[in-house]
Protein backbone atom coordinates (compact mmCIF):
# COMPACT_ATOMS: atom_id res chain seq x y z
CA UNK A 1 0.00 0.00 0.00
CA UNK A 2 1.40 3.48 -0.57
CA UNK A 3 2.42 5.09 2.33
CA UNK A 4 0.40 8.31 3.33
CA UNK A 5 2.67 11.30 3.92
CA UNK A 6 1.62 13.71 6.99
CA UNK A 7 3.12 17.49 5.75
CA UNK A 8 4.01 20.15 7.62
CA UNK A 9 0.55 22.25 7.48
CA UNK A 10 -1.37 18.95 8.59
CA UNK A 11 1.13 18.71 11.68
CA UNK A 12 1.01 22.16 12.57
CA UNK A 13 -2.66 22.34 12.71
CA UNK A 14 -2.76 18.99 14.92
CA UNK A 15 -0.28 20.79 17.30
CA UNK A 16 -2.27 23.78 17.57
CA UNK A 17 -5.59 21.65 18.19
CA UNK A 18 -4.05 19.49 20.60
CA UNK A 19 -2.34 22.64 22.28
CA UNK A 20 -5.76 23.83 22.75
CA UNK A 21 -7.51 21.00 24.22
CA UNK A 22 -4.47 19.46 26.40
CA UNK A 23 -4.01 23.07 28.31
CA UNK A 24 -7.48 22.43 29.53
CA UNK A 25 -6.05 19.38 31.89
CA UNK A 26 -2.15 19.49 31.50
CA UNK A 27 -0.77 19.74 35.32
CA UNK A 28 1.62 22.23 35.43
CA UNK A 29 4.94 20.10 35.63
CA UNK A 30 3.36 19.24 31.71
CA UNK A 31 3.37 22.71 30.71
CA UNK A 32 6.52 23.41 32.57
CA UNK A 33 8.11 20.67 30.29
CA UNK A 34 7.40 21.42 27.25
CA UNK A 35 7.93 25.09 28.17
CA UNK A 36 11.20 23.96 28.53
CA UNK A 37 11.74 22.11 25.41
CA UNK A 38 10.32 25.55 23.87
CA UNK A 39 13.38 27.64 25.62
CA UNK A 40 15.80 25.03 24.79
CA UNK A 41 14.48 25.31 20.82
CA UNK A 42 14.32 28.55 21.00
CA UNK A 43 17.57 29.66 21.60
CA UNK A 44 19.26 27.04 19.33
CA UNK A 45 16.65 28.63 16.72
CA UNK A 46 18.25 32.16 17.79
CA UNK A 47 21.93 31.14 17.43
CA UNK A 48 21.03 29.36 13.76
CA UNK A 49 19.48 32.43 12.60
CA UNK A 50 22.67 34.40 11.19
CA UNK A 51 24.10 30.55 10.08
CA UNK A 52 21.36 30.62 8.15
CA UNK A 53 21.42 33.88 6.84
CA UNK A 54 25.30 33.24 5.83
CA UNK A 55 24.68 29.64 4.41
CA UNK A 56 21.53 30.93 2.26
CA UNK A 57 22.11 34.41 0.80
CA UNK A 58 25.95 33.80 0.53
CA UNK A 59 25.57 31.43 -2.21
CA UNK A 60 22.08 33.17 -3.82
CA UNK A 61 24.09 36.48 -4.43
CA UNK A 62 27.33 34.62 -5.84
CA UNK A 63 25.14 32.84 -8.36
CA UNK A 64 23.18 35.69 -9.38
CA UNK A 65 26.17 37.57 -9.53
CA UNK A 66 28.04 35.19 -11.70
CA UNK A 67 24.97 35.29 -14.27
CA UNK A 68 26.34 36.01 -17.62
CA UNK A 69 23.31 37.83 -19.65
CA UNK A 70 21.19 40.42 -19.64
CA UNK A 71 18.09 37.88 -19.98
CA UNK A 72 19.13 36.73 -16.43
CA UNK A 73 19.75 40.18 -14.63
CA UNK A 74 16.23 41.62 -16.11
CA UNK A 75 14.57 38.24 -14.95
CA UNK A 76 15.57 39.03 -11.14
CA UNK A 77 14.86 42.53 -11.54
CA UNK A 78 11.75 42.11 -12.60
CA UNK A 79 11.20 39.49 -9.63
CA UNK A 80 12.60 41.69 -6.89
CA UNK A 81 10.30 44.64 -8.39
CA UNK A 82 7.19 42.40 -8.08
CA UNK A 83 8.46 40.80 -4.43
CA UNK A 84 8.47 44.75 -3.11
CA UNK A 85 5.43 45.85 -4.49
CA UNK A 86 3.28 42.47 -3.22
CA UNK A 87 5.31 43.70 0.41
CA UNK A 88 3.97 47.49 -0.11
CA UNK A 89 0.84 46.17 -1.36
CA UNK A 90 0.33 43.89 1.68
CA UNK A 91 1.28 46.65 4.05
CA UNK A 92 -1.48 49.34 3.04
CA UNK A 93 -4.29 46.64 2.46
CA UNK A 94 -3.30 45.64 6.29
CA UNK A 95 -3.02 48.63 7.73
CA UNK A 96 -6.39 49.83 6.25
CA UNK A 97 -8.60 46.69 7.32
CA UNK A 98 -6.21 45.10 10.07
CA UNK A 99 -7.10 47.76 12.20
CA UNK A 100 -10.66 47.37 12.26
CA UNK A 101 -10.60 43.77 13.14
CA UNK A 102 -7.91 43.67 15.83
CA UNK A 103 -8.25 45.66 19.16
CA UNK A 104 -4.69 47.57 20.00
CA UNK A 105 -2.83 46.41 22.67
CA UNK A 106 -5.94 44.26 23.42
CA UNK A 107 -5.61 40.47 25.22
CA UNK A 108 -3.67 39.35 22.81
CA UNK A 109 -0.80 40.80 23.77
CA UNK A 110 -1.48 39.76 27.35
CA UNK A 111 -1.72 36.21 26.06
CA UNK A 112 1.41 36.22 24.77
CA UNK A 113 3.07 37.59 27.97
CA UNK A 114 0.80 35.49 30.30
CA UNK A 115 2.28 32.11 28.18
CA UNK A 116 5.70 33.51 28.85
CA UNK A 117 5.15 33.54 32.68
CA UNK A 118 4.85 29.72 32.55
CA UNK A 119 8.28 28.79 33.68
CA UNK A 120 10.81 26.04 32.14
CA UNK A 121 12.35 23.86 34.27
CA UNK A 122 15.56 25.14 33.01
CA UNK A 123 17.20 27.05 29.80
CA UNK A 124 20.84 26.58 28.31
CA UNK A 125 21.99 30.19 26.26
CA UNK A 126 23.10 29.61 23.55
CA UNK A 127 24.86 32.98 22.08
CA UNK A 128 24.67 33.57 18.08
CA UNK A 129 27.88 33.69 16.70
CA UNK A 130 27.12 36.98 14.88
CA UNK A 131 24.72 39.09 15.15
CA UNK A 132 21.97 39.25 12.03
CA UNK A 133 23.18 43.29 10.44
CA UNK A 134 26.57 41.17 10.53
CA UNK A 135 25.41 37.96 9.38
CA UNK A 136 23.81 40.09 5.65
CA UNK A 137 26.67 42.60 5.46
CA UNK A 138 29.51 39.07 5.90
CA UNK A 139 27.16 37.45 3.23
CA UNK A 140 26.56 39.91 0.61
CA UNK A 141 30.42 41.11 0.54
CA UNK A 142 31.38 37.24 0.09
CA UNK A 143 28.86 36.71 -2.59
CA UNK A 144 29.78 39.40 -4.17
CA UNK A 145 33.63 38.53 -3.91
CA UNK A 146 33.13 35.13 -5.03
CA UNK A 147 30.99 36.24 -7.77
CA UNK A 148 33.45 38.84 -8.72
CA UNK A 149 36.84 36.41 -8.95
CA UNK A 150 35.27 33.50 -9.69
CA UNK A 151 36.88 31.35 -7.50
CA UNK A 152 35.54 27.45 -7.80
CA UNK A 153 36.92 26.32 -4.48
CA UNK A 154 34.87 29.31 -2.33
CA UNK A 155 31.61 28.58 -4.86
CA UNK A 156 31.95 25.06 -3.92
CA UNK A 157 32.84 25.69 0.07
CA UNK A 158 29.82 28.17 -0.18
CA UNK A 159 27.44 25.18 -1.47
CA UNK A 160 28.36 22.42 0.92
CA UNK A 161 27.78 25.19 3.80
CA UNK A 162 24.63 25.71 1.97
CA UNK A 163 23.31 21.73 2.09
CA UNK A 164 24.42 21.74 5.63
CA UNK A 165 22.00 24.60 6.48
CA UNK A 166 19.20 23.34 4.25
CA UNK A 167 19.88 19.93 5.62
CA UNK A 168 19.68 20.87 9.19
CA UNK A 169 16.34 23.14 8.51
CA UNK A 170 14.60 19.95 6.99
CA UNK A 171 15.95 17.40 9.54
CA UNK A 172 16.03 19.47 12.77
CA UNK A 173 14.03 22.51 12.37
CA UNK A 174 11.40 21.51 10.51
CA UNK A 175 10.40 18.04 12.29
CA UNK A 176 10.63 19.70 15.61
CA UNK A 177 7.95 22.67 14.81
CA UNK A 178 4.90 21.14 15.23
CA UNK A 179 6.51 20.29 19.23
CA UNK A 180 7.35 24.18 19.75
CA UNK A 181 3.43 25.12 18.18
CA UNK A 182 2.18 22.84 20.45
CA UNK A 183 4.30 24.15 23.17
CA UNK A 184 3.17 28.01 22.85
CA UNK A 185 -0.76 27.14 22.50
CA UNK A 186 -0.28 24.96 25.45
CA UNK A 187 1.06 27.68 27.55
CA UNK A 188 -1.26 30.02 26.01
CA UNK A 189 -4.36 27.77 26.38
CA UNK A 190 -3.02 26.59 30.31
CA UNK A 191 -3.01 30.78 30.92
CA UNK A 192 -6.90 30.93 29.30
CA UNK A 193 -5.93 33.55 26.90
CA UNK A 194 -5.81 31.53 23.16
CA UNK A 195 -9.49 32.17 22.25
CA UNK A 196 -8.61 35.43 21.50
CA UNK A 197 -5.41 34.28 19.66
CA UNK A 198 -7.50 32.23 17.45
CA UNK A 199 -10.11 34.49 16.66
CA UNK A 200 -7.43 37.22 15.43
CA UNK A 201 -5.97 34.00 13.59
CA UNK A 202 -9.03 33.69 11.35
CA UNK A 203 -9.71 37.14 10.63
CA UNK A 204 -6.55 37.42 9.32
CA UNK A 205 -6.17 34.44 7.06
CA UNK A 206 -9.38 34.96 5.37
CA UNK A 207 -7.39 38.72 4.52
CA UNK A 208 -4.73 37.32 3.43
CA UNK A 209 -6.59 34.96 0.68
CA UNK A 210 -7.97 37.62 -0.68
CA UNK A 211 -5.05 39.84 -1.12
CA UNK A 212 -3.39 37.08 -2.98
CA UNK A 213 -6.10 36.66 -5.36
CA UNK A 214 -5.93 40.21 -5.91
CA UNK A 215 -2.35 39.90 -6.10
CA UNK A 216 -2.38 37.59 -9.16
CA UNK A 217 -5.28 38.94 -10.94
CA UNK A 218 -3.42 42.44 -10.71
CA UNK A 219 0.24 40.55 -12.00
CA UNK A 220 -1.61 39.01 -15.13
CA UNK A 221 -3.20 41.84 -15.91
CA UNK A 222 0.37 43.73 -16.49
CA UNK A 223 1.66 41.05 -18.35
CA UNK A 224 -1.24 40.77 -20.29
CA UNK A 225 -1.08 44.79 -20.98
CA UNK A 226 2.84 44.12 -21.81
CA UNK A 227 1.94 40.42 -23.71
CA UNK A 228 -1.03 41.93 -25.97
CA UNK A 229 -3.27 38.75 -24.36
CA UNK A 230 -6.19 38.13 -22.42
CA UNK A 231 -5.19 38.20 -18.67
CA UNK A 232 -8.06 35.99 -16.88
CA UNK A 233 -7.50 33.33 -19.69
CA UNK A 234 -3.81 33.07 -18.94
CA UNK A 235 -4.62 32.99 -15.37
CA UNK A 236 -6.94 29.73 -16.40
CA UNK A 237 -4.25 28.46 -17.93
CA UNK A 238 -2.26 28.44 -14.95
CA UNK A 239 -4.97 27.35 -12.45
CA UNK A 240 -2.88 23.78 -13.01
CA UNK A 241 0.09 25.06 -11.74
CA UNK A 242 -1.46 26.84 -8.69
CA UNK A 243 -3.42 23.54 -7.19
CA UNK A 244 -0.69 21.30 -7.58
CA UNK A 245 1.49 24.14 -5.48
CA UNK A 246 -1.75 24.27 -3.03
CA UNK A 247 -1.00 20.13 -2.60
CA UNK A 248 3.02 20.47 -2.37
CA UNK A 249 3.66 23.59 -0.42
CA UNK A 250 6.95 23.43 -2.67
CA UNK A 251 7.89 26.13 -5.94
CA UNK A 252 10.48 23.36 -6.62
CA UNK A 253 8.16 20.30 -6.71
CA UNK A 254 5.36 22.48 -8.99
CA UNK A 255 8.28 23.59 -11.80
CA UNK A 256 6.83 20.53 -14.22
CA UNK A 257 3.18 21.62 -14.16
CA UNK A 258 4.06 25.23 -14.10
CA UNK A 259 6.94 24.41 -17.08
CA UNK A 260 3.97 23.11 -19.23
CA UNK A 261 1.46 25.19 -18.67
CA UNK A 262 3.89 28.10 -19.20
CA UNK A 263 4.43 26.81 -22.49
CA UNK A 264 0.74 26.25 -23.29
CA UNK A 265 0.31 30.22 -22.66
CA UNK A 266 2.59 30.69 -25.91
CA UNK A 267 6.05 31.08 -23.66
CA UNK A 268 9.05 29.83 -25.84
CA UNK A 269 10.55 26.99 -25.17
CA UNK A 270 14.16 28.01 -24.74
CA UNK A 271 12.45 31.41 -22.40
CA UNK A 272 10.44 29.05 -20.13
CA UNK A 273 13.00 26.92 -19.91
CA UNK A 274 15.23 29.78 -18.45
CA UNK A 275 12.75 31.65 -16.49
CA UNK A 276 10.70 29.26 -14.64
CA UNK A 277 12.87 27.19 -12.77
CA UNK A 278 14.98 30.51 -12.02
CA UNK A 279 12.03 32.26 -10.55
CA UNK A 280 11.03 29.39 -8.29
CA UNK A 281 13.86 30.10 -6.39
CA UNK A 282 14.05 33.68 -6.74
CA UNK A 283 10.23 35.34 -7.14
CA UNK A 284 8.28 34.64 -4.30
CA UNK A 285 5.93 37.45 -4.05
CA UNK A 286 3.04 35.72 -2.46
CA UNK A 287 5.42 34.56 0.58
CA UNK A 288 6.09 38.46 0.94
CA UNK A 289 2.32 39.60 0.86
CA UNK A 290 2.17 36.82 3.66
CA UNK A 291 5.29 37.91 6.10
CA UNK A 292 4.50 41.59 5.90
CA UNK A 293 0.91 41.03 6.71
CA UNK A 294 1.13 38.38 9.22
CA UNK A 295 3.69 40.66 11.05
CA UNK A 296 1.61 43.81 11.08
CA UNK A 297 -1.08 41.87 12.50
CA UNK A 298 1.21 41.16 15.69
CA UNK A 299 2.59 44.68 15.78
CA UNK A 300 -1.18 45.48 16.05
CA UNK A 301 -1.78 42.85 18.61
CA UNK A 302 1.02 44.55 20.68
CA UNK A 303 -0.43 48.06 20.46
CA UNK A 304 3.17 48.44 18.28
CA UNK A 305 3.53 51.95 16.11
CA UNK A 306 3.37 50.97 12.71
CA UNK A 307 5.44 53.54 10.10
CA UNK A 308 5.59 53.15 6.55
CA UNK A 309 9.68 53.99 6.64
CA UNK A 310 10.64 51.36 8.70
CA UNK A 311 8.21 49.00 7.32
CA UNK A 312 9.94 49.59 3.65
CA UNK A 313 13.60 48.95 4.68
CA UNK A 314 11.88 45.89 6.17
CA UNK A 315 10.28 44.81 2.90
CA UNK A 316 13.62 45.65 1.00
CA UNK A 317 15.76 44.03 2.94
CA UNK A 318 12.61 40.60 3.19
CA UNK A 319 12.93 40.49 -0.64
CA UNK A 320 16.51 39.87 -0.99
CA UNK A 321 16.24 37.21 1.98
CA UNK A 322 13.28 35.60 -0.14
CA UNK A 323 15.88 34.94 -3.17
CA UNK A 324 17.72 32.79 -0.58
CA UNK A 325 15.02 30.84 1.06
CA UNK A 326 15.23 27.50 0.26
CA UNK A 327 12.58 25.31 -1.39
CA UNK A 328 11.02 23.26 1.95
CA UNK A 329 7.76 24.03 2.87
CA UNK A 330 8.23 26.39 5.47
CA UNK A 331 11.39 28.19 4.22
CA UNK A 332 10.75 30.85 3.81
CA UNK A 333 9.98 32.40 7.14
CA UNK A 334 12.76 30.18 8.35
CA UNK A 335 15.35 32.79 5.98
CA UNK A 336 12.73 35.54 7.37
CA UNK A 337 13.54 35.19 11.18
CA UNK A 338 16.40 37.19 11.07
CA UNK A 339 15.20 40.41 9.48
CA UNK A 340 12.29 39.81 11.48
CA UNK A 341 13.97 40.26 14.96
CA UNK A 342 16.45 42.83 13.48
CA UNK A 343 14.45 45.25 11.58
CA UNK A 344 10.87 45.06 13.91
CA UNK A 345 12.10 43.55 17.08
CA UNK A 346 10.09 40.35 17.45
CA UNK A 347 11.09 38.35 20.31
CA UNK A 348 10.88 34.73 20.58
CA UNK A 349 6.86 34.29 21.13
CA UNK A 350 6.14 37.07 18.35
CA UNK A 351 8.50 34.58 15.87
CA UNK A 352 6.64 31.14 17.23
CA UNK A 353 3.19 33.22 16.39
CA UNK A 354 4.62 34.14 13.01
CA UNK A 355 5.72 30.55 12.80
CA UNK A 356 2.15 29.20 13.48
CA UNK A 357 0.82 32.08 11.29
CA UNK A 358 2.57 31.60 8.09
CA UNK A 359 2.65 28.36 7.78
CA UNK A 360 -1.34 27.74 8.27
CA UNK A 361 -1.47 29.56 4.85
CA UNK A 362 2.01 28.17 3.57
CA UNK A 363 0.04 26.10 0.45
CA UNK A 364 -1.57 29.36 -0.68
CA UNK A 365 1.67 31.59 -0.69
CA UNK A 366 3.49 28.94 -2.66
CA UNK A 367 0.85 28.65 -5.33
CA UNK A 368 0.47 32.79 -5.32
CA UNK A 369 4.45 32.24 -5.82
CA UNK A 370 4.33 29.79 -8.79
CA UNK A 371 1.43 31.32 -10.60
CA UNK A 372 3.13 34.32 -10.68
CA UNK A 373 5.89 32.86 -12.15
CA UNK A 374 4.05 32.53 -15.14
CA UNK A 375 3.35 36.47 -15.33
CA UNK A 376 6.91 37.26 -15.47
CA UNK A 377 7.77 34.27 -18.21
CA UNK A 378 5.20 36.33 -20.53
CA UNK A 379 6.50 39.63 -20.25
CA UNK A 380 10.13 38.17 -20.86
CA UNK A 381 9.24 36.34 -23.64
CA UNK A 382 7.51 39.35 -25.02
CA UNK A 383 10.76 41.42 -24.46
CA UNK A 384 12.95 39.12 -25.87
CA UNK A 385 10.92 38.53 -28.81
CA UNK A 386 10.51 42.22 -30.06
CA UNK A 387 14.44 42.74 -29.41
CA UNK A 388 14.90 39.68 -31.96
CA UNK A 389 12.66 41.43 -34.27
CA UNK A 390 14.67 44.10 -33.87
CA UNK A 391 17.94 42.61 -34.29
Amino acid sequence: MKKIKFGLLPRILTAIVLGLICGLFFPLWAVRTFATFNALFSNFLQFLVPLIIIGLVTPAIAEIGKGAGKMLLITALIAYADTIFSGCFSYFTSTGIFPHLIESGSGTEIAMAEAQEVQPFFTIAIPPMFDVMTSLVFSFTLGLGTAFFSSPKLRALEGEFRDIIVKTIEVVIIPLLPIYIFGLFLSMTYTGQAAEVLKVFIAIIGVIFVMHIVLLVFQFCVAGAIAGKNPFKMLATMLPAYFTALGTSSSAATIPVTLAQVKKMGVRDEIADFTVPLCATIHLAGSTLKIVACAIALMLMKGQAIEFGPFMGFIMMLGVMMVAAPGVPGGAIMAALGVLSSMLGFGEQDQALMIALYITMDNFGTACNVTGDGAISLVIDRMFRKKSAEA
